[in-house]
């Protein structure tokens, strides 16, 4: 099992559309074949920083939505609303 962290800068002024966009884009990741759950969070600090935090049930799972058209058609989306590139940290528990 892994889990998947994102994380972005939305530009000021964009957050409403960000997150209405991003509630759609978790609806459709935990939907997806492998996944486990997902959530969107906030950085308490800094309003503009969000993330993303999925579970998954293996890396072949999380390649195969991470490749998939729907992804690719959400992250066109919300593309114009980031400052700078999204950063995906994958994780595992450790033993």
């Amino acid at each position: 099992m892994i889990r998947v962290l994102i994380e972005r800068n939305i530009a000021e002024g964009l957050e409403h559309f960000y997150d209405c966009t991003i509630k759609r884009t978790v609806s459709a990741v935990i939907r997806a074949p492998g996944c486990i759950s997902g959530e969107s969070l906030v950085d308490t600090n800094n309003s503009n920083r969000r993330f993303v935090m999925s579970k998954w049930n293996s890396k072949l799972d999380w390649d195969n939505w991470f490749h998939s058209v729907e992804r690719k058609n959400v992250v066109s989306e919300i593309t114009p609303m980031l400052e700078g590139r999204e950063k995906i940290t994958m994780l595992e528990l450790t033993s």
